[in-house]
């Protein structure tokens, strides 16, 4: 946008130095930048494609972070014994399966959302391809970790205070990602 600001002062200047008034000068520079139907697509485009490299560098971080967080023994929330419970073993390796795999897809993302954007095939479909894995990546791992938490409190019983915890350290985190992918897709 300042790209787009820039380039009509510099116009309207050029045009007052060559004898227009100032209101002639900015409606010429207007006039020449182009109809709105023809120029706002282009801008949207690189919007959605900054957009993009955002929800990629958002969903990366917080999946990088959660083996960190959860990280057993280290924290106050990950001091229940293991309980050998089938359920809660199950689920916990569901979301490390899942967690390793949206770590790689966001890598993967990045990638084309960064130097992928060379080649015109990756920039065809990158805003999207990034926006739906972040949604995918985001609803999994929330609904994973909301369960694998809820069967942890019940097979130790704990309560449902590590809810609390999955919720401000997965979930809302993986909200802001996903408003992010949001906004990919409306402008893509």
């Amino acid at each position: 946008m300042a790209e787009a600001r820039d380039s009509l002062v510099d116009a309207t200047e050029a045009y007052e130095a060559g004898g227009l008034s100032p209101r002639e000068a900015a409606e010429q520079a207007v006039a020449d930048f182009g109809d709105l139907g023809e120029v706002v697509p282009g801008y949207r485009s690189e919007l959605g494609i900054a957009q993009g490299r955002r929800t990629a560098v958002l969903l990366l971080l917080v999946v990088l972070a959660q083996p960190i967080i959860w990280q057993e023994g280290l924290w106050s929330w990950n001091q229940h014994p293991d309980s050998g419970n089938p359920t809660v073993v199950f689920l916990n390796q569901l979301v490390m399966v899942v967690g390793g795999l949206s770590m790689a897809g966001g890598a993967l993302a990045l990638l084309a959302t960064g130097i992928g954007l060379r080649y015109p095939a990756v920039r065809e479909h990158a805003t999207k391809g990034t926006a739906r894995f972040a949604l995918l990546s985001c609803a999994s791992i929330s609904i994973l970790a909301l369960l694998l938490s809820a069967a942890s409190a019940m097979a130790n019983d704990t309560g449902a205070g590590g809810l609390l915890v999955v919720g401000g350290f997965v979930v809302a985190p993986l909200l802001l990602v996903s408003r992010s992918a949001h906004r990919c897709l409306r402008l893509a």
